[in-house]
C-alpha cells in the first residue's frame, strides 16, 4: 500500500552502533543504554558515571565568566551606597525567572527592598530587549545601575545611550554575540571568545544564578539566601528556554527539580494546580508542557509582570489569583495560535526557500508559535510578522540547515534590532525597509539552501525488537532524566510490527491510536501506542508496519501501562 500523500516524507537515520572496543569496556551497562549515551557523545568512564549520577566534572566557579569580578564590584558599591538598581529582563519564561531570581538575590545581599526595581518591557509597546525610552524613564525615576538578564548583548546603541545619560550598565546574556560588544561596565556572556567558563550553553537564568553565586561567594557573611532558594527558578527558566540539558544545565535542572518539588513559593504550588500537575512530583516535562507555557502566556498576551508576581507571591491568595490569570491567558494563547496558524498557512508558498507571512492581524505574542508551526509542517525556515503603522516585528523559526540569526546579520542594515539563536530569532524592521528586507532575506535563504535537500531527518538511537520493550528497559532510561533539549527521550525503531487494532481519535480524527503485538518467547503481549497528528493513516494502515517511537507511561484510573509515543511510521518493508 502506498504511503498517504498527506503525510510528510522524512529520513530515518539510525545512529551508528557502539564500536566493539567500547562495548567491551562497559559490559556492565545495558547495551541499549550504552548506545544512547554514545549517541549523546558520552563515552569516557568518568563522563558516563558523572552523567548517570547527575554530577558535573568541570569547575563551576562563577568568576571564570568574563567581567564577573567587575560586575560584583559595581553591585557591591551600589548596595553599600544605597543606589537604585534596576533588573531589566525579558518577557519570556527565561527572562521572567531571571528577573525574579536576581531581584531576590540582590535583596538577599542586603540591598534595601525599595532600591531594587524589576523591569520587564511590554512585548507590544516596547518589543524585545533594551530600548532607549525605557532606559531614559528608569534614569528619571532614580536608577543608577541597570543589570540586564537574558538580553542586551546586541544592544550597542542602547547601552551607549545609557552611558550618555549617566546609567551604569551590567549586561548578563546568553544569546549569540553581535559584531560589536556593548560598552557596559561589565558584559557577562559565556559565549565571549575570551571566556574561560567551561560551559557556554547556560540559559539566561543560569547566568543570573552564577551572578548571584558570585555575590554570595564575595560576601558570604552578608548573604541571607541559599542556592536552593533560587534553583527552582533556574530549573523553570532553563527547561522552558530549551537550553541543552547536558553538562552544567543538567546538574542545575536536577538540583532545581529537587528545589521545585520542595519549594516554599506559593506561586509554584498555585501554577502546578492550575496546570493539573501534582506538587512534589514535578519533572522537566511538567515545566515544558505545564508551567513554562503558562508563564510565557503572560508576556505573549498581557504583561509578563503577572508571571513575575506569581513567582514572587508570598501568600496563596495572591498566588492563586495570578495562576488563574495565567491559565486563562494560556487557553487564549492556544486558540489564537490555532487561528493565526490557519491564516499564515494561506499566505505562504510551501516550497519557497523561506516561508514569510506578514499581516496586521498577527499578534506579536504568538508570531513565534505560528512560525514554529510553519517550519515544522513544511520543513522550511519561517518568518511571521505583525505589521504596525511604522514598524513590523517578526519572529523566526528555522531548521538545522539554516542559521536564522546569521541570516539576519546579513541584512542587519535594514533592521532596527535583531537577535537570537541558530533556530529562533526576532527582529524589528521599519515598514519603509520591508520590501527590500523581504527580497534580501529570501535571496539569503535561496543562496544557502539551493543545494540542500529539505527533508526532515528523524534521528533514531537504536533499532530494537518491540518484544524488548518492557518495564526493565523503561527503568534503565529513567537514569537519563531530566530529558529535553540535546538530551531527548531515546528514540527507537522496530520493524515488522503487527497492528492488532487502530482507530482515529481526537478532534476531527487528528490522531492515531494503536494496539500492537509484542509477542516474544515468553508469550503473547500487547502494547498501546499513540501517534499525534497522524490520523490520516487510519483509513489505510497496513497490518504490518515499521515504527519510530519513544517509550512512555500511560496512567489511567490508577493503572500504569507502557505506551509508545509514535514519531513516524511506514508500511513494513519485510
Amino acid at each position: 500500500m502506498n504511503r498517504p500523500t498527506t503525510l510528510r516524507k522524512s529520513i530515518w537515520q539510525v545512529a551508528p552502533r557502539v564500536p566493539d572496543h567500547i562495548q567491551e569496556k562497559f559490559g556492565h551497562i545495558h547495551p541499549v543504554m550504552l548506545q544512547v549515551l554514545y549517541n549523546r557523545g558520552i563515552i569516557e568512564p568518568a563522563d558516563i558515571q558523572a552523567f548517570l549520577e547527575g554530577r558535573y566534572l568541570e569547575s563551576t566557579d562563577p568568576f571564570l565568566l568574563p567581567d564577573m569580578d567587575k560586575a560584583v564590584a559595581r553591585i557591591e558599591q551600589a548596595i553599600d551606597n544605597e543606589e537604585q538598581i534596576a533588573v531589566y529582563g525579558d518577557f519570556d519564561a527565561d527572562g521572567v525567572t531571571s528577573t525574579v531570581l536576581l531581584t531576590q538575590a540582590l535583596r538577599g545581599m542586603g540591598a534595601e527592598r525599595n532600591s531594587i526595581r524589576p523591569y520587564i518591557p511590554n512585548r507590544v509597546d516596547e518589543g524585545y530587549g533594551l530600548n532607549v525610552d525605557a532606559l531614559t524613564n528608569l534614569k528619571q525615576k532614580g536608577a543608577d545601575l541597570i543589570i540586564t538578564v537574558d538580553c542586551g548583548i546586541r544592544s550597542v546603541f542602547e547601552v551607549e545611550h545609557a552611558n550618555q545619560i549617566g546609567l551604569d550598565m551590567i549586561i548578563t546574556d546568553h544569546h549569540s554575540l553581535g559584531p560589536e560588544m556593548p560598552p557596559g561596565t561589565a558584559v557577562i556572556n559565556p559565549k565571549r571568545p575570551d571566556s574561560e567558563y567551561p560551559d557556554d550553553m547556560l540559559a539566561g537564568v543560569g547566568i543570573a544564578f552564577k551572578l548571584a553565586q558570585a555575590l554570595k561567594q564575595s560576601r558570604p557573611d552578608q548573604a541571607t539566601f541559599d542556592d536552593a532558594d533560587l534553583l527552582d527558578l533556574v530549573a523553570i527558566g532553563t527547561v522552558a528556554d530549551l537550553a541543552p540539558l547536558l553538562k552544567e544545565n543538567r546538574k542545575l535542572v536536577i538540583d532545581g527539580l529537587k528545589s521545585l518539588n520542595n519549594s516554599k513559593r506559593a506561586g509554584i504550588a498555585a501554577i502546578a494546580r492550575a496546570a493539573r500537575l501534582t506538587p512534589g512530583s514535578l519533572t522537566a516535562e511538567s515545566i515544558a508542557f505545564g508551567i513554562g507555557p503558562r508563564i510565557n502566556a503572560a508576556g505573549r498576551l498581557s504583561s509578563a509582570y503577572s508571571a513575575a508576581r506569581l513567582l514572587a507571591a508570598n501568600n496563596s491568595h495572591d498566588a492563586n489569583r495570578y495562576a488563574s490569570e495565567l491559565d486563562k491567558l494560556n487557553r487564549q494563547r492556544q486558540k489564537l495560535t490555532a487561528d493565526l496558524s490557519e491564516l499564515a498557512e494561506g499566505m505562504v508558498e510551501p516550497d519557497a526557500p523561506i516561508l514569510i507571512a506578514a499581516d496586521e492581524k498577527f499578534v506579536s505574542g504568538v508570531v513565534g508559535l505560528v512560525a514554529s508551526r510553519l517550519a515544522e509542517k513544511h520543513y522550511r525556515p519561517a518568518i511571521v510578522m505583525e505589521q504596525g503603522e511604522e514598524e513590523s516585528r517578526g519572529s523566526c523559526r528555522s531548521i538545522d540547515q539554516f542559521h536564522i540569526t546569521d541570516a539576519l546579520d546579513e541584512v542587519a542594515d535594514l533592521l532596527v534590532r535583531h537577535g537570537g539563536h541558530a533556530q529562533a530569532a526576532g527582529f524589528t524592521v521599519r515598514n519603509g525597509n520591508l520590501p527590500e528586507f523581504l527580497n534580501r532575506i529570501t535571496e539569503v535563504a535561496t543562496r544557502k539552501l539551493q543545494d540542500v535537500e529539505l527533508i526532515p531527518t528523524v534521528s533514531i538511537d537504536a533499532e530494537i525488537a518491540l518484544e524488548d520493550v518492557d518495564w526493565a528497559l523503561f527503568e534503565h532510561f529513567q537514569q537519563l532524566e531530566p530529558t529535553g533539549a540535546a538530551n531527548p527521550q531515546p528514540i527507537f525503531l522496530s520493524r515488522g510490527v503487527e497492528v492488532i487494532h487502530h482507530r482515529a481519535v481526537g478532534q476531527n480524527g487528528a490522531h492515531l491510536q494503536l494496539t500492537l503485538s509484542a509477542d516474544s518467547m515468553n508469550g503473547y503481549r500487547e502494547i498501546g501506542a499513540i501517534a499525534f497528528r497522524q490520523g490520516e493513516w487510519a483509513s489505510q494502515l497496513p497490518q504490518t508496519i515499521d515504527l519510530v517511537y519513544s517509550i512512555s507511561v500511560n496512567e489511567w484510573r490508577g493503572r500504569r501501562n507502557l505506551q509508545l509515543m509514535v514519531k513516524d511510521l511506514r508500511p513494513s518493508q519485510f
